[in-house]
């Protein structure tokens, strides 16, 4: 059922409010991916067992996929069924238009990234098309986030190892960040530290030196985008420096798909795919979310 100005209005102060309370507790949304209907109960299961807080993430392709009315009505119900602390984000929306969109579904969470439509947008475009975002989303409250140039890697699996000395080039700088902040108005800084995209055959390394000193440059909430694959430490050593929102995606999809490849090729003679997916895939992607849970201190944090 769709929901009225002013329920969306409460929603996102009570997001926003929330994540000044992460981050002065030291803890951090997890933002979960949704595919699908299994996975978000995934997601909804382990924030249920765990009475953490969580965000429920979409991409253009879900988007295109389920619509956003459906996200919306999607979440809501799960919510209740579960009761569940929950919000949806518009993760990397290519374009203003799209990015307006999702606030007026009533997404409380907004991340506008035109750099993902074209990887070589100018600075001044990416900070006037993140404006325009942040004005419109004074109509219903919802964060916005962003970040000054093209975020690497893909939610995929990936194969080749990660080049390090490459991706350093692209690194955030403190005033960089503090730059982008001031002139865009976000309230939400995408952070890159060594965070990439994707899972690949070797662990992450995230720079958390670096991290403290874009933490101590801005006054916004600070994301980690390309959470996956990464070693819990670091998670955990990243929500005492102040990031309140992380991101996993791929260790979801790769869970997904290899437990769902060998439940067919154990179950040769069921031909109900859902009940396989139930029955073994869901607590597979389960266990990923709650462990992630557990890194970002959120357990026992929700406010339902």
């Amino acid at each position: 059922m769709p929901q009225t100005l002013r329920q969306i209005r409460d929603n996102c102060y009570k997001a926003r409010e929330r994540m000044k309370q992460a981050r002065n507790e030291h803890w951090a949304f997890g933002a979960f991916n949704l595919d699908d209907e299994p996975t978000l109960i995934a997601v909804a299961r382990a924030a249920q067992k765990h009475q953490a807080p969580v965000l429920v993430e979409v991409s253009q392709g879900e988007v295109d996929d389920i619509g956003l009315d459906n996200i919306r009505d999607l979440v809501d119900n799960i919510k209740e069924q579960y009761s569940i602390e929950a919000y949806v984000n518009l993760d990397h929306s290519p374009s203003i238009q799209a990015a307006k969109l999702g606030i007026e579904a009533g997404f409380e969470f907004i991340h506008i990234d035109v750099s993902q439509a074209n990887h070589d947008d100018s600075d001044q475009a990416i900070i006037d098309a993140t404006k325009a975002v942040v004005e419109y989303a004074k109509l219903t409250g919802a964060l916005v986030e962003s970040e000054p140039h093209y975020f690497g890697g893909s939610s995929n699996l990936h194969k080749e190892d990660i080049d390090y000395q490459e991706i350093k080039k692209t690194f955030s700088t403190p005033q960089g960040a503090k730059l982008f902040v001031e002139q865009t108005g976000i309230d939400t800084f995408a952070a890159a530290i060594g965070n990439l995209h994707g899972k690949y055959p070797v662990p992450k390394i995230l720079d958390l030196d670096l991290l403290q000193q874009i933490r101590e440059a801005i006054d916004c909430n600070i994301s980690l985008h390309g959470g996956s694959g990464t070693p819990g430490h670091y998670f955990r050593d990243a929500v005492k420096i102040g990031v309140s929102k992380i991101n996993i995606n791929s260790d979801m999809r790769v869970a997904y798909r290899k437990t769902l490849e060998r439940t067919l090729k154990e179950n040769p003679d069921e031909y109900s795919v859902a009940k396989l997916i139930s029955k073994y895939v869901v607590p597979a992607v389960q266990e990923i979310v709650e462990s992630k849970l557990i890194d970002f201190n959120s357990s026992g944090k929700a406010v339902v």
